[in-house]
């Protein structure tokens, strides 16, 4: 079988074209360095371009290679230009730990940029932890994890799914009193529904109004799921849907939706994982009202995120190629591994790491992601409605960005822990209360 590893260098920029622009993506003029020269630094870049997921990860090794290409127009990072080393672990989780080990080992690359499933990122973690590699994680996920290798540029629960629910319990949000939690059958939907549930009850919904349903990745036939929902919905009192479906099962789940008439005045649905990208597939007809919760809109107007969508475009050669939210979070991770590269002088993986602390980077919507001493960063929050021409109408956004949590505090095993890689705690499940580490602190 062919490997499908590839190479991106200097020599082939030729096979891309930006459009040109006098703004580079911070909004600030557009500075023409030396060439960069030396050995190139290698990234790798780590998404599923085949299988389930390729309808979502495809676009993140395209930006990569846009921000890889941006940079080496300003010369580079340490003056040295940098190389795109591209993976293809086909949605295959197993694959994923192996390709890892390939960009670390072979390929000896300073970070990596991918994942998008939590079982795909759970599949790579021990592998970054033992040849000691930088992860760059852009997707929101289910949290109760904290690993000195990654650092974690997706929301967590805290800065998605409970402010999620909270804006469906409101009476904004239609004051909903029954939940179906829907979601692929995988850690991430599994964990954050059990945050959900504990949130819930703490709430005042009893086990009763909560109907929890997982199925395979790529599921398509949807009619039954489909069926039970609107019969739990039947019931006299508001109900939502809380969507942790993943990868191309979306297209049919909402088209069963249309198929049986449930509309968004009926039984709202709050999807995690559709975002732009996924929508462009989509008859978003049927799905007007229908929301999504993100930290990133493509709708967003603010001059960094205009300039931004004009460099894709430019380099994608399509002007109806969509933006989206890990989009975002993997635009912030890259700078920041530029802002900590240069600033510790090298690509060693340690120093990069202690350096990354404390770093801030403006984000796309007008505020500014800063590293937490947890690897998580702060992220604003935005509910979305979806709109017939498949972007997203902001309904509801919180006041300032949030730090994102580790460790979830409405699970009882989890909630006096807290992740901290600074000196002296360095350690990433920390007990405030017994005040020792229960992993494994770095020394």
């Amino acid at each position: 079988m062919t490997d499908p590893t590839m190479r991106f260098t200097r020599r082939d920029f030729a096979r891309f074209s930006l459009a040109a622009s006098a703004a580079m993506l911070g909004g600030s003029r557009t500075l023409r360095a030396a060439p960069p020269s030396g050995e190139p630094i290698r990234i790798g870049v780590l998404h599923s371009l085949s299988g389930t997921m390729a309808i979502s990860e495809t676009t993140l090794k395209d930006v990569i290679l846009m921000l890889v290409e941006l940079q080496n127009r300003k010369g580079g990072v340490l003056g040295r230009p940098l190389e795109a080393v591209v993976v293809d672990p086909a949605s295959n989780w197993p694959l994923f730990a192996e390709k890892a080990r390939q960009l670390l080992a072979v390929d000896k690359v300073s970070a990596a940029f991918g994942c998008w499933t939590s079982v795909s990122r759970k599949a790579v973690l021990p592998v970054f932890e033992e040849l000691d590699g930088i992860l760059f994680y852009p997707v929101q996920y289910e949290g109760q994890e904290c690993s000195r290798n990654v650092f974690y540029m997706g929301a967590a629960p805290n800065q998605q799914a409970i402010p999620a629910v909270d804006y469906l319990l409101s009476e904004d949000g239609g004051g909903a009193k029954r939940f179906a939690l829907v979601g692929t059958d995988y850690v991430y939907p599994r964990t954050t529904n059990q945050i959900l549930q504990s949130y819930l009850k703490q709430k005042g919904i009893g086990d009763a109004d909560v109907m929890v349903n997982y199925t395979p990745f790529g599921q398509s036939d949807w009619q039954t799921i489909v069926s039970q929902i609107k019969a739990f919905g039947s019931a006299g009192r508001k109900t939502a849907v809380v969507s942790t479906i993943n990868g191309d099962a979306n297209v049919p789940f909402y088209k069963e939706l249309a198929a049986q008439g449930i509309s968004a005045t009926d039984i709202p649905v709050m999807a995690f994982s559709v975002g732009e990208e996924e929508l462009a597939g989509m008859d978003t007809k049927p799905l007007v009202g229908q929301l999504a919760a993100w930290n990133y809109f493509e709708s967003i107007d603010t001059p960094a995120n205009q300039a931004f969508i004009r460099e894709w475009h430019g380099f994608t050669k399509n002007p109806k190629r969509t933006t989206n939210d890990p989009m975002e979070a993997h635009y912030i991770g890259f700078n920041l591994w530029v802002q900590a590269v240069t600033k510790a002088g090298t690509t060693d993986h340690d120093k990069v790491i202690e350096t990354m602390v404390g770093l801030k980077q403006p984000n796309l919507t007008g505020g500014v992601a800063e590293v937490l001493p947890n690897h998580h960063i702060t992220k604003p929050v935005y509910i979305g409605e979806i709109q017939e021409d498949g972007q997203f109408n902001v309904v509801w956004q919180t006041p300032r960005e949030i730090p994102g949590q580790a460790w979830s505090p409405f699970v009882p095993e989890t909630r006096n822990l807290i992740g901290d890689w600074r000196a002296p705690i360095r350690c990433g499940n920390y007990d405030t209360v017994k005040k020792a580490c229960l992993g494994t602190r770095h020394v």
